[in-house]
């Protein structure tokens, strides 16, 4: 069942989670230089597990406990990930002279959106099939 909405979803989120981090920066340093999160392993890592969190909830979709379960916890990783920006950007160094955030750092956001939004679908599922087996 790969064709439902909540694949849509899980879908942008190993877009948004895998393209967009290597091609939005984070943010700019004090030299001007734009940093990546392949800049940085343990940013690099969180990314690949929510990617891989992502992959494997699509491919579970007959577990639908699990499904949701997994999105959930997604949805704790990408807010670590987000703690980590928000640390991140409160320690640059020479913050007091104009430095700049980049966009990447909202990418945590999105896919938080999106996460709860294929949950909201697959609770949606897991609801009409229980409706189903109680007619039964």
């Amino acid at each position: 069942m790969l064709q439902r909405i909540q694949t849509l979803y899980l879908l942008g989120v190993i877009i948004n989670s895998t393209a967009l981090a290597y091609l939005l920066g984070l943010w700019t340093s004090v030299d001007g230089s734009v940093m990546y999160a392949k800049d940085y392993p343990s940013i690099l890592g969180i990314f690949g597990f929510s990617t891989f969190f992502a992959i494997f909830s699509i491919f579970s979709y007959k577990k639908r406990k699990n499904q949701f379960i997994l999105g959930r916890f997604n949805i704790i990783l990408n807010f670590i990930l987000l703690g980590l920006f928000v640390y991140q950007s409160l320690n640059l160094s020479g913050e007091t002279k104009v430095s700049e955030k980049g966009i990447g750092m909202l990418i945590p956001l999105i896919s938080i959106v999106f996460l709860a939004l294929a949950n909201k679908a697959i609770k949606k599922d897991e609801d009409l099939v229980k409706s189903v087996d109680r007619i039964r």
